[in-house]
């Protein structure tokens, strides 16, 4: 079964305080879209470099949406990017449309 994003992260960093995860939300649906285009554009360019710098944005908000092994596909991606080698991109594209699917229902 596919890893799913949660949100167990920010409610251990809030300690309960849903108004302190709510404020976690509204950040995670303000960046992740600008985070997920720029990411786009910059593959869509064949601009790698700038994609891995886009990419290490993201990676972050996988690690916080409790997805382990998702981190692990980033950060290999991440690499691969630098070397202007696009193995695992679409791994690594369908971890982001599942954050998308999950940050909708938010």
């Amino acid at each position: 079964m596919e890893e799913q994003p949660n949100l167990d992260y920010f409610n251990q960093i809030a300690s309960g305080d849903e108004g302190i995860v709510n404020t976690l939300i509204t950040i995670l649906k303000d960046e992740f879209p600008e985070q997920l285009e720029n990411y786009n554009k910059c593959i869509s360019d064949s601009n790698y470099k700038l994609a891995a710098e886009a990419l290490h944005k993201l990676k972050h908000k996988i690690g916080l949406l409790g997805l382990e092994k998702g981190y692990i596909v980033a950060n290999e991606y991440e690499n691969n990017l630098r070397d202007n080698n696009l193995q695992n991109k679409n791994e690594f594209e369908a971890i982001l449309k599942n954050i998308t699917n999950f940050i909708k229902k938010l």
